[in-house]
């Protein structure tokens, strides 16, 4: 194995709005395998696009770059357009056509951009809209069935423009009552409780997503351990991979959130998350830090870093090129943003809504 194929282990942020040349130079040695951007990284469409051919130019083997663009608050093209709608709003419209048009037409802004991967559908069923637990606003549906209907319909049509689609957080967020952005959710669901209700959802698109993103919430039903599902090999290896079936590519949540900074040093964490059976390991802030990870995946068995290194090549068999890029077809579909918010939220609304006039949140969501 070449040293610098390891660098495919790793997902990770950006620091600014273009490539200063320390860290390119960083990337250039080590590889990443992927590349997620934020706010931070965002301030013009032409902008955008440079920064991430970029990316891409760095790279000697084509990398995944993705985004959180989910609709609401947790869009980050929001900033240089218009903010769609979010699943809490679209599940209350109760129209599964409009569904399909925001997934239609967030795959190909996407593709616009550079993007290959949408870190979204959110699968998790809101138990609460008003629970504090960074999923407000973010969900499909009030039942499993809802949220497969609804997730399903965006998932396929935004998948049918190329973009590849990630399902979280599994095993499932939905009864967390804290944030993992801050501290560790101890999640006290029964196995009956989790499959009848969050595993219900996820066992519905075993062969419908591209990717899994393994969320930091404890659950003493899988893993008696106190130990992150994004860390367990009981949750990923053991239920999502061998009892689910699940083949497609699994990465952490991110690493650098408090759940996972509070209880781990930099390198029981990626120990842990490769020997669980995560593919990538998700880096979005430290980004210094990924040479340093990358020296530990070098000393890591051969047999877990092989496998995590054959299911990121798989993926990438499938990654779609960008579109040609022209300012004049940036506005053309963030015309399209801008008129299906106003079809589920009246013209009124949706004006009064706009990013402009609410408050942001401090923590970018994942």
């Amino acid at each position: 194995m070449k040293g610098d194929s390891l660098g495919q282990l790793v997902m990770t942020g950006v620091p600014g709005k273009e490539l200063d040349a320390k860290t390119a130079e960083l990337f250039r040695r080590v590889q990443p395998g992927a590349f997620i951007l934020f706010g931070r990284n965002i301030e013009t469409p032409t902008q955008l696009r440079n920064l991430i051919d970029d990316l891409r130019d760095l790279n000697d083997v084509e990398p995944i770059i993705t985004i959180d663009q989910e609709g609401g608050r947790v869009s980050r093209l929001r900033l240089i357009g218009n903010e769609p709608p979010n699943a809490q709003q679209l599940r209350d419209k109760d129209d599964v056509d409009l569904i399909r048009r925001h997934g239609n037409i967030t795959g190909r802004l996407l593709r616009f951009f550079g993007f290959n991967l949408d870190l979204c559908p959110v699968l998790d069923i809101s138990f609460d809209d008003d629970a504090d637990n960074s999923l407000r606003g973010r969900c499909y549906g009030k039942t499993a069935d809802e949220v497969v209907r609804n997730a399903g319909a965006f998932n396929e049509a935004m998948r049918g423009q190329g973009i590849a689609s990630c399902g979280k957080h599994f095993p499932g967020y939905s009864a967390a009552t804290s944030d993992a952005h801050y501290q560790l959710p101890r999640i006290d669901r029964t196995r009956e409780e989790l499959d009848q209700n969050e595993l219900a959802v996820f066992r519905q698109f075993m062969d419908k997503v591209d990717s899994m993103m393994i969320c930091h919430g404890w659950y003493p039903s899988l893993e008696p351990e106190k130990t992150p599902a994004s860390l367990s090999r009981r949750v990923i290896t053991d239920v999502l991979r061998k009892e689910f079936g699940f083949d497609g590519l699994v990465m952490t949540d991110d690493l650098d959130m408090g759940a996972i900074l509070n209880g781990y040093g930099l390198e029981q964490t990626i120990r842990l998350a490769i020997g669980a059976g995560n593919d990538l390991a998700m880096i979005c802030h430290r980004i210094p830090e990924i040479e340093t990870v990358h020296r530990i995946l070098g000393a890591l068995p051969r047999k877990q870093t092989d496998r995590a290194m054959e299911s990121v090549a798989r993926f990438k068999t499938n990654l779609t090129p960008p579109d040609k890029f022209s300012e004049i077809a940036f506005r053309k579909i963030d015309n399209e943003i801008w008129d299906l918010r106003v079809a589920v939220l009246g013209e009124e609304r949706a004006r009064q809504t706009t990013p402009q006039n609410v408050q942001r949140s401090p923590v970018e969501m994942f």
